[in-house]
């Protein structure tokens, strides 16, 4: 709950770099307990500002005010470990020594724990990921009264960003983040911060209404510009471009995912043969067999750690595939299997010979340092890359994927790692074969460049596996889920992640074990759970009855709202009727899309029974 005391606040900031405005009139206040969240385009000023708010960046005119006393505490982004510093030492640096307190000590050992990282480990010995987590730690464990976030996300599991979600929901302070994670900020979030054209947009609720707020925004302004002379279309194409088509996108894409969804409840039996346990002997695949792939009975393991347990796993042409998992579960080893760079210790993992695989490794393996962007994406020469049948200019095709075509004669040993994502993807993605494999692609990517990669992917007619932490994406991308639980447990959903949690929910509960889950090691060869089959009581009946009244009674109100709302004199007459109403109107959609899966859920009942 957010509380009466500004700590931190810039009021009409004048900002420029290099002799130009970043920003002008920039006005914000940082108050105890917000949880923001700052958006915006590449290049739209978000680490100007969190360096204004750190005291980094000076500004030119107007005023920067901090309540006397406060504290502000930064995630490092770049972190260079100091010969024989432990993480604990590296935890502790800046910190006085009146503060490192027995609650400090305790503070730091509960954050160590989750975020898988150890104190005594030499910072020098990290990998990328854990020095990152230990970055991570450091920001929390200091506490501050503002923390700044920058990718907090990046290289986590999912399992850690469920945890850190929590721990910000509850964090005393008040923080600011930067992230691509949609879902995280949707979680985490009660305030948005965008940064649009230069000015600084306050969305007074949190990340998860805020396409729809701006999409009110746009449409209002969109509709006051027509009145003016035709230059000003151009900036509301420009104005628009983000939000308003990733939210056309979006909707297209999820409910593209849902038709997909639906045919593969439609026919269960094939779901379940997927993921049942084969006893088919031999070798490859040949022919135009529909079968990709297939893991028969497959065990792998690690010294004393055990990866896959009697793992079988039925891949068929056009699967889109989404793989969760804690590092270290078995998602690797999985795709090393599959793509024979690994063989099993007893089983068979057999494959279709007519597939050829593209594979997105996050390593970065495939990209050649020392040669320019160019040549990465054109390796025999020439001005054109073949893009799924078509020739684009590489210049037009390295904009898409928002690469200045001015650089495009550079070394790759330039670019940050972000960027070089950004092209190991671009030249992935140019002409994937049949089996597209992307391992975390969605690490140091900004938005701009998930949008891109989402639209690429939603019209990818393949077999598809992506092996990700972002669930947004993932919702947006799979319609199977592969949940690698460690010890060798694996389980597999129908659905993007969203259903993957449900089915989750559903399993807590003993008494509502379905058949949505099939685990795929030897549990898979125990009888089937079913719920005896009956009526609905009469508390129930009623629901069922009167919700098609009130299903429509809200389509009308949202009708009505919507024209209310397309008055384009609405904002200027009447501001806090204009915003009511929008509030209303978001609110209005949520009911009806729950009523209409309560619907849904009571007519499965009543067909079940």
């Amino acid at each position: 709950m957010a509380g009466n005391r500004v700590l931190l606040s810039v009021q009409e900031a004048l900002v420029t770099f290099g002799g130009k405005p970043v920003f002008e009139d920039l006005t914000f206040h940082i108050m105890e307990g917000d949880r923001t969240c700052l958006v915006g385009k590449n290049g739209a000023g978000k680490s100007t500002m969190m360096n204004i708010i750190r005291g980094l960046k000076d500004i030119d005119m107007g005023e920067r005010w901090v309540l006397a006393g406060t504290t502000i505490g930064y995630l490092q982004q770049d972190v260079v470990p100091k010969p024989g510093q432990t993480v604990k030492d590296f935890i502790l640096e800046d910190l006085k020594e009146e503060n490192q307190t027995e609650a400090f000590t305790y503070r730091m050992e509960m954050v160590a724990e989750p975020l898988h990282i150890a104190l005594d480990d030499r910072m020098d010995q990290l990998s990328g990921g854990q020095m990152r987590r230990a970055a991570l730690a450091r920001a929390l464990v200091e506490d501050p009264d503002i923390l700044l976030l920058d990718e907090p996300t990046n290289h986590l599991d999912l399992d850690v960003i469920i945890w850190l979600e929590n721990y910000l929901r509850s964090y005393r302070g008040a923080f600011l983040c930067i992230s691509h994670d949609r879902k995280f900020l949707g979680n985490i979030s009660d305030k948005v911060f965008w940064l649009d054209r230069g000015k600084l947009r306050i969305c007074p609720k949190g990340y998860a209404q805020f396409d729809d707020w701006a999409q009110l925004l746009i449409d209002q302004e969109e509709r006051e510009l027509k009145n003016r002379e035709k230059m000003l279309e151009i900036e509301v194409e420009w104005a628009s471009r983000g939000v308003k088509a990733r939210r056309k996108r979006n909707v297209r894409r999820l409910a593209l995912m849902k038709e997909e969804r639906d045919r593969l409840k439609a026919d269960k039996s094939a779901f379940l043969r997927m993921m049942a346990k084969v006893d088919v002997e031999g070798g490859s695949y040949e022919g135009s067999s529909k079968i990709v792939a297939e893991f028969i009975k497959v065990h792998k393991s690690f010294e004393d750690k055990k990866i896959l347990d009697g793992f079988s796993l039925r891949i068929t042409k056009g699967d889109r595939i989404g793989i969760l998992g804690k590092n270290g579960s078995g998602k690797s080893t999985f795709l090393k299997l599959l793509i024979d760079e690994l063989e099993p210790d007893a089983g068979k993992v057999k494959r279709n010979k007519e597939i050829e695989f593209s594979y997105f490794d996050q390593s970065r393996k495939d990209l050649k340092l020392d040669e320019s962007l160019w040549l990465n994406l054109v390796p025999n020469g020439g001005d054109y890359i073949n893009v799924m049948g078509k020739q684009r200019h590489v210049c037009g095709y390295l904009k898409d994927f928002l690469f200045d075509p001015s650089g495009a004669r550079h070394k790759v040993s330039t670019l940050s790692g972000g960027q070089k994502n950004r092209l190991l993807l671009a030249k992935v993605l140019a002409d994937p074969k049949s089996f597209l494999i992307l391992d975390e692609p969605t690490n140091d990517l900004d938005m701009d460049t998930l949008d891109v990669l989402e639209e690429i992917l939603s019209a990818y007619q393949g077999t598809l596996i992506i092996v990700s932490h972002d669930r947004d994406f993932l919702d947006q991308t799979v319609s199977k889920i592969l949940a690698f639980e460690g010890d060798g447990v694996i389980e597999g959903y129908i659905g993007g992640y969203s259903d993957y949690l449900e089915a989750r929910k559903k399993f807590s509960q003993p008494q509502k074990v379905e058949e949505e889950a099939v685990k795929l090691s030897v549990i898979a060869d125990k009888p089937e759970v079913k719920a005896a089959p009956k009526k609905l009581s009469y508390k129930l009946q009623f629901e069922l009855d009167n919700l098609p009244e009130k299903i429509a009674g809200l389509e009308q109100e949202i009708s009505d709202l919507v024209v209310m709302l397309q008055d384009a004199g609405l904002y200027t007459r009447d501001t806090d009727l204009f915003y009511k109403s929008s509030e209303r109107l978001t609110a209005a959609k949520s009911e009806l899309e729950e009523a209409e899966m309560r619907w849904l859920e009571l007519d499965e009942m009543v067909n079940a029974s």
